[in-house]
């Protein structure tokens, strides 16, 4: 069974805009509230922005590596969709924690919601493709109008 990679720019480009408003709004709070790098803390307010912004870098890795692999073994529409619907809760989950931290909290389970979701697609995606061919035509036959690429 051939492998074949298909990416697009869209996960790329919409990081790198999230990445870039975080970061501005880190660089607008360090000027509004005089905390000069590479200092880390200050006012609460400037600290949940900053962590927010740290918060949302940390768990990046682990969101594209299963975004890719959930996009390339599974479904790349679900997982574009997944992606989407994760990016969207970071974007909330950054918002309401510069607000106040009880704000952040329904993004962040709907973005790890997402997430979880994105990691089972790319495992269920990864264990059908290494089954051998006989168990895995035995097994995802009825399912192939809804995976038609396993």
């Amino acid at each position: 069974m051939p492998l074949t990679v298909n990416t697009t720019q869209n996960s790329g480009v919409s990081f790198t805009i999230r990445t870039a408003y975080f970061s501005l709004q880190v660089i607008s709070a360090r000027r509004a509230f005089r905390v000069s790098p590479p200092h880390t803390t200050g006012p609460p307010e400037f600290e949940r922005v900053y962590r927010a912004q740290v918060n949302c870098s940390e768990y990046f890795p682990l969101f594209l590596a299963t975004l890719w692999v959930a996009g390339i073994f599974f479904h790349e529409g679900a997982a574009a969709l997944c992606g989407l619907v994760y990016l969207f809760a970071r974007l909330r989950y950054f918002q309401g924690y510069a607000r106040s931290p009880q704000q952040r909290l329904a993004p962040l389970y709907m973005s790890a919601s997402a997430l979880w979701l994105l990691m089972s697609l790319a495992a269920l995606g990864l264990l059908v493709h290494f089954l051998p061919a006989a168990l895995r035509a035995s097994l995802l036959g009825p399912f192939r109008t809804l995976l038609p690429r396993v």
